[in-house]
């Protein structure tokens, strides 16, 4: 009873305030938007967002007359995020985004301008306009430089990680793992959104279990008045993950729970439909007075007429369908029928293809190494034959010189040690022009791997490679090409990173070869960095480019720096 009277205080101390407020011009106007705003939010914790979304208008409205500027501005994002995540409002909520980031750009405020670009990255989340949303999450990171951003960066990898889930799971990995670097900067509301989102990126790679701890996470984090809105989320998941590693009674456990906690929630349209019939009741009541004493005429020969259309239409209808579903099964039978014999003809002609190809590959494997042994033959005879034949006279020279010294000693000398110089020179280019063999004959993954192990054999710096969907075998030009690239990268750590580990990711997904060169080193500032002069990164970029391919650079000092490279595979 006294938690009743006291709310029963409040609320009129509150209206006597406004009350005394309307007398004071100015005062009245700011008095009044800031009291609407306020009844707006109450009603948004409450889930009523029809009734906020009504209330926050009439806040805009005297903050405009008034021009009050600054909290027009909050009005309007507060206004954009309501309708954005309301479908039900039935609104555009872009015009509003659209005032929020002019006036953020008249301000100057750099974390007002970010909110821009992530509010407008939102707005693009579907498969037709991903490419907008990344486009302004990239606007979002160039801007955000400074340490006073770094949980606001999170959150941006965070939505980046969940954007490449089903397209780009390397990538999406990446960015999520980036996102968990950065745990402690973010945000109760943060972390959940990166939990649920990392669940559904599991679940998406059929990683359950993991999936499942990830909610878990998700779970324990306080949500304050949003808890019961995200539970909803949550539960629904764990249901839905629990089903799939049939665990059905953790499944029934917590459907159950996500049952309790929709029915607590007010629905948006049922606000909406409680308005409008409290409006019509009044008009509505008394009309239905008079037609009661009608209704109760006719109610009984409607029932006797509906009873018997009811009884005359179901047995229409079990025999309509009945019909129906033998044609349907006949059909359907004569279609499997036909199906497999076509599927049956359709293995006979890619057997025959594929022993066709067999022969093909093979014949053409032979002549290629024929070629290739020819070639090098050719080399050691016309080039390097010669090399060591005028080796074998200056030997002889020096020889014969040392007993009668004719010449001298030091010029025979240097001549001798610049021919080996030559013979070595001329090996290691046909060493060289054979590792492009390498490549042409086991793979670029192979190439790749034994560069790696090449290198880390020296002890100076250790690099992996992680590969996924690499099971077939790319165009011989393409994988040529990209060894080169990924070899100059790998010269680019070793010569300036000063780095420990470096990582090489490459994976073929959906007509895609994506790779990622990750590594400790010193890294540097990309925007002090002249691109075109040293590293050789500019010639990188033409190449990437030439094969119509992607090239990005992300560096932090002190933490090392990351390439993705993403080129199409036709």
């Amino acid at each position: 009873m006294l938690d009743k009277t006291s709310k029963y205080l409040k609320k009129l101390q509150f209206i006597i305030f406004i009350i005394c407020s309307f007398s004071y011009g100015q005062t009245s106007k700011l008095d009044s938007a800031y009291y609407y705003f306020n009844k707006a939010k109450q009603f948004d914790y409450q889930n009523k967002h029809f009734r906020a979304y009504e209330n926050y208008i009439k806040s805009l409205k005297l903050y405009e007359k008034i021009n009050e500027i600054d909290s027009v501005a909050k009005c309007n994002i507060v206004l954009f995020e309501l309708i954005e995540s309301q479908n039900d409002l039935n609104k555009n909520s872009k015009p509003y985004l659209d005032a929020y980031y002019t006036y953020a750009l008249q301000k100057k405020d750099t974390l007002f301008i970010l909110k821009s670009y992530n509010r407008y990255a939102q707005i693009y989340w579907n498969r037709d306009t991903i490419a907008k949303s990344r486009n302004y999450y990239n606007k979002f990171l160039k801007l955000a430089n400074s340490k006073n951003f770094i949980k606001y960066k999170a959150g941006v990898y965070s939505n980046l990680a969940f954007l490449y889930t089903k397209k780009k799971p390397d990538s999406s990995t990446f960015y999520y793992e980036k996102t968990l670097k950065y745990k402690n900067q973010l945000s109760d509301f943060q972390l959940l959104g990166t939990y649920i989102n990392f669940a559904v990126f599991l679940k998406s790679q059929k990683k359950y279990y993991e999936a499942i701890q990830q909610l878990k996470k998700a779970e324990q984090l306080n949500t304050g008045n949003y808890k019961l809105k995200y539970n909803k989320v949550i539960y629904r998941n764990f249901a839905n993950y629990y089903s799939l590693v049939n665990n059905h009674k953790k499944a029934l456990h917590y459907y159950k729970k996500y049952n309790a906690v929709r029915d607590s929630l007010n629905n948006t349209q049922q606000n909406i439909a409680i308005s409008d019939l409290d409006k019509k009741y009044q008009t509505a009541e008394k009309e239905n007075q008079i037609l009661q004493l009608e209704k109760d005429n006719l109610e009984t020969e409607a029932k006797r007429i509906k009873n018997r259309n009811m009884l005359i239409g179901s047995l229409l209808f079990i025999l309509l369908a009945g019909t129906i579903g033998i044609l349907s099964l006949k059909n359907s039978k004569r279609k499997q029928k036909l199906a497999e014999q076509e599927k049956e003809l359709e293995t006979q002609k890619n057997l025959t293809l594929l022993k066709e190809q067999e022969l093909t590959t093979i014949n053409a494997m032979v002549d290629g190494q024929e070629k290739e042994r020819k070639r090098i033959a050719e080399d050691l005879h016309d080039n390097l034959g010669s090399v060591l034949a005028t080796l074998k006279l200056h030997f002889e020279n020096l020889k014969i010189n040392s007993e009668k010294k004719k010449i001298d000693q030091e010029t025979l000398f240097n001549k001798t040690e610049g021919l080996i110089d030559e013979a070595y020179l001329k090996v290691r280019r046909i060493a060289h022009a054979k590792n492009a063999g390498v490549i042409a004959n086991q793979g670029l993954l192979t190439a790749v791997k034994m560069m790696a192990e090449k290198i880390s054999s020296a002890d100076k710096i250790k690099i992996d490679v992680v590969d996924f969907g690499l099971n077939e075998r790319v165009e011989n030009s393409l994988e040529i090409s990209v060894f080169r690239i990924i070899q100059e990268l790998i010269t680019n750590i070793i010569k300036h990173a000063e780095a420990k580990n470096a990582t090489v990711n490459i994976s073929l997904y959906d007509k895609n070869l994506n790779i990622i060169i990750e590594d400790n080193g010193k890294g540097f500032n990309i925007n002090k960095v002249n691109l075109k002069k040293g590293m050789g990164i500019n010639s990188i970029k033409t190449r990437v480019e030439h094969l119509k391919g992607t090239f990005e650079i992300d560096s932090t000092i002190g933490k090392g720096s990351s390439v993705i490279i993403n080129i199409p595979v036709e």
